[in-house]
């Protein structure tokens, strides 16, 4: 019933305890995830888990962080796996990060746009990373054609402005753990104004934990309350939310299972 549309299952955190991790999102009603990788580390990690488990799907990308070890040896690589493996449904996550800046901004954005090409060539949608630079992120978006394939505005933290211009592009926005926090103020009120078909939700595990386990390593598992958070916004029932995420969820990966 539940679509984590962005895990990190792969991740070292989850070393000591992956299957018992899995078996508890299984307990939690989590019937469909999109595992992301972002360099060269994580995606042959990411494609293993999605070979293992028929309900788990891949995206490949480069996470900006990384950006200034990115060569165009590692895109020809994202783009051949995107061609020809069979689990692999969106490019990412890929986008800015201005708030830890741990590779160049123009490398960021030199990477970012090569990765929006590579994704219209192959024809599927795009993860975005956003910190801290949305009218960049936006901008750049908007001026590679992005719309063509459209995508997903992952953990999304602008604001409705910016949310629009997300939409206008046939983008989905997705909301995390923090969608739960108490004094998360703006990210509530931008989920109110989001239309029913274009919300997502997501962990992004370990990271952004929700209450009531902030503070903690986030898993998969615990995008049940990701959902309550925004049922209780949406004035839904969670049983709608659920349905209406994984629909959602299906349309922009291009799920027909």
């Amino acid at each position: 019933m539940l679509f984590d549309t962005h895990t990190h299952l792969n991740d070292h955190a989850f070393d000591e305890d992956r299957e018992q991790v899995f078996a508890r999102l299984q307990e939690a009603d989590v019937s469909l995830l999109v595992n992301v990788g972002f360099n060269k580390e994580t995606i042959p990690a990411t494609l293993e888990l999605a070979e293992q488990y028929d309900f788990v799907y891949a995206a490949v990308g480069w996470h900006p962080h990384d950006a200034k070890d990115c060569t165009q040896a590692d895109l020809d690589w994202i783009e051949e796996i995107a061609t020809t493996h069979p689990k692999v449904v969106a490019i990412g996550e890929m986008g800015l990060d201005y708030h830890w800046d741990n590779s160049p901004k123009e490398v960021q954005i030199d990477i970012f746009r090569q990765q929006i090409q590579l994704a219209k060539r192959v024809d599927k949608p795009i993860i975005i990373h956003d910190r801290d630079a949305h009218e960049d992120v936006v901008s750049i978006l908007e001026s590679e054609g992005a719309a063509e394939v459209g995508g997903i505005m992952h953990c999304f933290g602008g604001d409705i402005d910016i949310a629009q211009r997300c939409l206008d592009m046939n983008f989905y926005i997705s909301f995390g753990g923090p969608i739960t926090f108490k004094n998360a103020k703006e990210p509530k009120e931008v989920a109110k104004q989001i239309p029913l078909d274009r919300l997502l939700i997501e962990t992004d595990s370990p990271y952004l934990t929700p209450h009531p386990y902030r503070g903690k390593r986030n898993e998969t598992s615990y995008v049940q309350y990701v959902a309550q958070a925004l049922a209780d916004l949406k004035k839904l029932s969670y049983e709608e939310i659920c349905h209406i995420t994984q629909e959602n969820g299906r349309k922009v990966f291009k799920l027909d299972v």
